[in-house]
């Protein structure tokens, strides 16, 4: 079977849609706001921390920041923030770099690459710190954490302004100097931006002389030792994207009240001549909370270290690595994004939006396959021993050009479980055993052969070990005789002696309650026991080659993919992907 199936078919249209950040973009065109020579009128970016693993709802930020840039002609940056050193690693950056090539992004225009990290600013951010200093517009604040916070007040309580306010430049500066030198301890200063002279009565909160650089005796995986100083993410960022001359930048509605402080500073950057105008503007949007799933750093870091999933890359957690591994492609992350939209409003988007964009990419593109993944034997009695007969099928029902599968029919066949009933259910329609009042059940085997229940085996424990059936030789689906036989039971096989062998493992979603975490609840307690079923399997001999990340649809059992990581020649391993229906919805 080829193992190029996957991408020989498009996937489905997602066209950009209309939302409110399209607008902004459209009329600032329009205003030529961001016309300046050789320069594209929109620079976006998308500026992740490396401190873990990036998940589905970054990947919603990945394709607006990257597909506004694709759509309009101009170029996303991708810039690390790394201004916290205790909890960053090379092994976030490079995942990072890793996912959002995955997703089918690029930070490289015109043979320039446009991967940029906080930590390449620090030396202009310490310039810029000391201008502030140096006008009055920060100062080193020398209370204790424990002072900073009570003085701060709440948001219904002013706050009260720091005895070290009105510390004069040279001595703030003095002392800045010997934070970086290394002088004090962690925690012993603090740099804190002065927005105004009522600032810590703000009912903004994030106004309040917000800090700009800690003491952090820490090494850095870029930078090493070289500073024990480290900038504040709300002072970096905003700097960060002036000095790239980002147009629109774009984050998530809790750094709405952060808004203040960023046009704050860059307008009064760009006043004392570090950055020309137009500086950055912030936008902020909806971020994505889906259900049945919890997206916090820590928690997912919990469900890794306690053992609850095999990995940052196991098949439910959902982690870009984790969708990867469980099947899912870009295309169909990338229509789920399109799909919701972008907008300021907070809601809830339902896990079953993501998976039926997901069959809406493989339907028309995952290669067909057949799949016993509960095997009971089935036994042919008529049918001569060691004998076998071709029967084809399509490699897609809707791909004629793709050409057709073969598989054998033998004596002894594979069937699921649940297609034989001892006594069978109103509105059973596969096999069932001969009564004293009528035959056994006729059933076409798919792609086969009509054949006709003649009785079952059991063990001593009451087990059915086996089926009995008698097949019909002139019943042969695609033959003339085909038509003589009309069975509304219609059901998959595989040759018991030339099927191969295969560990199927059956993924659904990790929580059973679709807001595990809401409300301060112990997401824990939500976890579902079978969202891993592993199963011994037969499927059908062609698979045997399928290439690590090809996905199949295995027919009335959803769609699969072979394991990415486990999945070896002639021994495959496949996860599913997900079902053919929503059954979580009923």
């Amino acid at each position: 079977m080829s193992n190029d199936k996957n991408s020989a078919a498009p996937s489905p249209s997602a066209a950009p849609s209309s939302n409110f950040v399209r607008s902004i973009v459209d009329a600032d065109l329009a205003a030529g706001t961001h016309s300046r020579p050789g320069m594209p009128s929109v620079i976006t970016r998308f500026p992740p921390e490396p401190n873990g693993y990036l998940h589905v709802g970054h990947a919603k930020s990945i394709c607006l920041n990257f597909g506004l840039a694709r759509d309009y002609q101009g170029r996303c940056h991708l810039r690390f923030d790394d201004t916290n050193p205790e909890k960053e690693d090379q092994e976030y950056v490079d995942t990072i770099m890793d996912s959002v090539k995955w997703l089918g992004f690029s930070w490289e225009q015109g043979g320039q690459e446009y991967l940029h990290y906080a930590s390449d600013y620090f030396g202009k951010l310490y310039e810029m710190a000391e201008y502030l200093i140096k006008t009055g517009k920060a100062y080193v604040d020398s209370q204790s954490a424990e002072e900073m916070a009570k003085n701060r007040g709440n948001f219904g309580t002013p706050g009260t302004n720091s005895p070290f306010r009105d510390r004069p430049a040279d001595e703030s500066l003095q002392l800045f100097r010997d934070m970086k030198a290394g002088k004090y301890k962690d925690g012993e200063h603090i740099l804190r931006a002065k927005m105004s002279e009522d600032a810590m009565a703000s009912p903004i909160m994030t106004n309040r002389d917000p800090a700009l650089y800690r003491i952090r005796h820490a090494h850095h995986h870029r930078t090493g030792d070289e500073w024990c100083i480290y900038p504040m993410y709300d002072y970096t960022h905003p700097i960060s994207d002036a000095l790239e001359d980002i147009t629109h930048s774009l984050c998530t509605l809790e750094f709405t009240d952060h808004r203040p402080f960023y046009d704050w500073l860059v307008e009064t950057l760009a006043e004392g001549g570090f950055f020309t105008r137009p500086v950055p503007r912030q936008y902020e949007f909806s971020r994505l909370n889906l259900t049945y799933v919890v997206t916090s750093k820590r928690k997912l870091r919990q469900l890794v270290d306690d053992g609850v999933v095999a990995g940052w890359d196991d098949p439910r957690m959902p982690t870009i690595v984790g969708l990867r591994r469980r099947g899912y492609t870009p295309e169909a992350i990338q229509l789920f994004c399109e799909r919701i939209g972008v907008s300021k409003a907070d809601g809830w988007i339902d896990m079953s939006t993501l998976e039926g964009a997901l069959r809406d990419d493989l339907d028309p593109k995952a290669p067909r396959a057949i799949a016993v993944l509960r095997p009971l034997k089935l036994i042919v009695d008529n049918f001569p021993e060691g004998d076998t007969v071709e029967c084809n099928a399509p490699v897609h029902p809707h791909h004629p050009e793709w050409g057709t599968r073969s598989f054998p029919f033998t004596r002894e066949l594979w069937i699921e479980q649940e297609d034989f009933m001892e006594t069978p259910t109103k509105g059973y329609f596969r096999f069932t055993p001969p009564s004293a009042d009528k035959p056994g059940a006729r059933v076409r085997l798919k792609y086969g052969f009509v054949a006709e229940c003649t009785g079952f085996d059991k063990d001593e424990h009451g087990n059915v070990t086996a089926v009995h059936v008698n097949y019909f030789p002139d019943s042969k689906s695609g033959t003339p005789g085909a038509d003589n036989y009309k069975v509304k039971g219609n059901i998959t096989w595989v040759s018991a002696s030339h099927a191969l062998a295969a560990e199927v493992r059956l993924y659904d979603r990790l929580f059973l309650e679709a807001q595990p975490d809401a409300g301060g609840k112990d997401f824990m307690s939500a976890l579902n026991p079978n969202a891993l079923e592993t199963v011994n399997a037969f499927v059908e001999p062609g698979l045997q080659d399928a290439a690590a990340d090809q996905r199949f649809q295995f027919e009335r059992h959803g769609y699969f993919v072979a394991d990415r990581v486990d999945s070896v020649a002639g021994k495959p391993v496949f996860n599913r992907v997900t079902t053919l229906k929503d059954s979580w919805g009923k």
